[in-house]
C-alpha cells in the first residue's frame, strides 16, 4: 500500500460529533509521520481543531444561505493537491464537490444513493449502535492500513483553549465575583435535539440539591437562545446563568476550570470527557441515541438511563413512557458527591 502524503478528514456536522473526530488525526501520525492532515469543518466548530497539534490545515466548508457551494468548494479542495480524503459526516453534495476535485483516494460509506461517488467504500451500519461514534470513526482507518483499537486509556483528542478565551474566561468571572478555588459544576441542561433529555423539572431538583448541601460553584451553560431556559434554574444567588456569555472558544476555556459538567447528550460533554473532566450524562435507551453509541469517550463518568424495563425503545415510545423522569435524581445528588471528592 502506498502510504498517504496528503489526506483530508471532512467533518461537517456539530461539536460532538467534531470531537469525536480528532482522534483520527494523530491516529494517522502515528503511523504516517510525514503525512499532511487538513480537517474540513465549519466555521463555527474551527475552535475545536485549531489548536490541535497533529492537524496541519484547516478547511471551511464554502456555504450559501446554509447549503454547501458545489464549485468554491471544488476551487478550495483541488488546489489542495489531496491524495486521500475520509467523508466521516457524508451528504451529496460533500461528495459530489471531493468527486469533481479529482482526489485520488475517496472514502466514505457504501449504504447512500451517492456512494458511487466514492471509490472506497465501508459497508458498516452506524445506526444499529454496535460502537461507538469514535470507534467507527477510527475503524475508517482501516482503509490506509491503520487497524487501531481505540479505547479511553489511549485516546487523545488534544483539545485545549486560546489564550484570549482564556481571558475572556476571567473577565466574566470577576464580572460575577466567581471563585475557582471552589470545585466548579457546570450544568447544561439544553441540547440539540438529537436525542431525548432530562425533563428540565429534574435539572432543577439537581440544581437544588447542589445548591442546598455543597460549597461549591454552580454554573448553568447554554446558548444565547437557551438562556431564559436556563434562567429557571437559578433558584438562588449561589447559581450563575452563563447562557449566551461564550462562544465555542470561550466554553472550551470555561470547561477547562470546571471539574465536573452534567449534561445531556449534547456537544460540551464530549468537550468536557476530551479535557478529561468528570461527567455526569443523561442518556435514552434509544438504540441510535444510547451511551454506547454516543456517550462520552472517557473513563471519568457516570451515565443515567432510564430504569423503566421496555425493549425497542424509540423516541416516541421514549415521550409517550416519559422514560427519562425515572431517572433517579437523589442518585445522580450521590454521585455528583463522590465525583467531587476525587482528586
Amino acid at each position: 500500500m502506498t502510504a498517504p502524503q496528503n489526506i483530508l478528514i471532512v467533518r461537517t456536522d456539530r461539536i460532538g460529533d467534531v470531537v469525536l473526530s480528532l482522534p483520527m488525526a494523530k491516529i494517522i501520525k502515528k503511523r504516517y509521520p510525514n503525512c499532511k492532515i487538513t480537517f474540513m469543518l465549519r466555521e463555527y466548530t474551527k475552535p475545536l481543531a485549531v489548536t490541535n497539534s497533529f492537524i496541519d490545515e484547516i478547511l471551511l466548508l464554502k456555504e450559501k444561505n446554509g447549503k454547501t457551494t458545489i464549485w468554491e468548494n471544488v476551487s478550495l479542495v483541488k488546489a489542495k493537491k489531496l491524495d486521500t480524503c475520509f467523508v466521516v459526516y457524508p451528504t451529496f453534495e460533500i461528495a459530489l464537490f471531493l468527486f469533481l476535485s479529482r482526489i485520488k483516494k475517496r472514502i466514505g460509506t457504501g449504504y447512500r444513493w451517492y456512494s458511487l461517488l466514492f471509490n472506497k467504500r465501508i459497508y458498516e451500519h452506524r445506526k444499529h449502535g454496535r460502537f461507538h461514534e469514535l470507534e467507527h470513526n477510527v475503524k475508517m482507518l482501516k482503509m490506509i492500513g491503520i487497524d487501531e483499537n481505540v479505547s479511553p486509556e489511549n485516546v487523545s483528542f488534544n483539545i485545549q483553549s486560546c489564550a484570549e478565551s482564556r481571558q475572556k474566561v476571567d473577565e466574566i468571572s470577576n464580572e460575577y465575583n466567581i471563585n475557582f478555588l471552589l470545585p466548579t459544576v457546570i450544568i447544561h441542561p439544553g441540547s440539540g435535539g438529537s436525542s431525548v433529555d432530562l425533563p428540565l423539572l429534574l435539572f432543577k431538583k439537581i440544581v437544588e440539591l447542589l445548591a442546598r448541601e455543597l460549597n461549591i460553584n454552580i454554573l448553568i451553560t447554554g446558548s444565547k437562545s437557551e438562556y431564559g431556559m436556563c434562567n429557571q434554574l437559578v433558584i438562588n444567588s449561589k447559581i450563575i446563568n452563563l447562557a449566551g456569555r461564550f462562544d465555542l472558544s470561550g466554553m472550551i476555556a470555561l470547561i477547562e476550570k470546571s471539574k465536573l459538567m452534567i449534561a445531556n447528550s449534547t456537544g460540551p460533554i464530549h468537550i468536557a470527557a476530551a479535557l478529561g473532566k468528570y461527567v455526569i450524562g443523561f442518556y435514552p435507551k434509544i438504540m441510535e441515541c444510547s451511551q454506547k453509541r454516543w456517550g462520552p469517550f472517557t473513563n471519568k463518568k457516570k451515565i443515567f438511563e432510564p430504569t423503566i424495563d421496555c425493549s425497542n425503545c424509540d423516541p416516541k415510545q421514549c415521550e409517550r413512557l416519559n422514560c427519562m423522569s425515572s431517572i433517579n435524581i437523589n442518585e445522580v445528588y450521590e454521585e455528583v458527591q463522590k465525583l467531587l471528592a476525587l482528586n
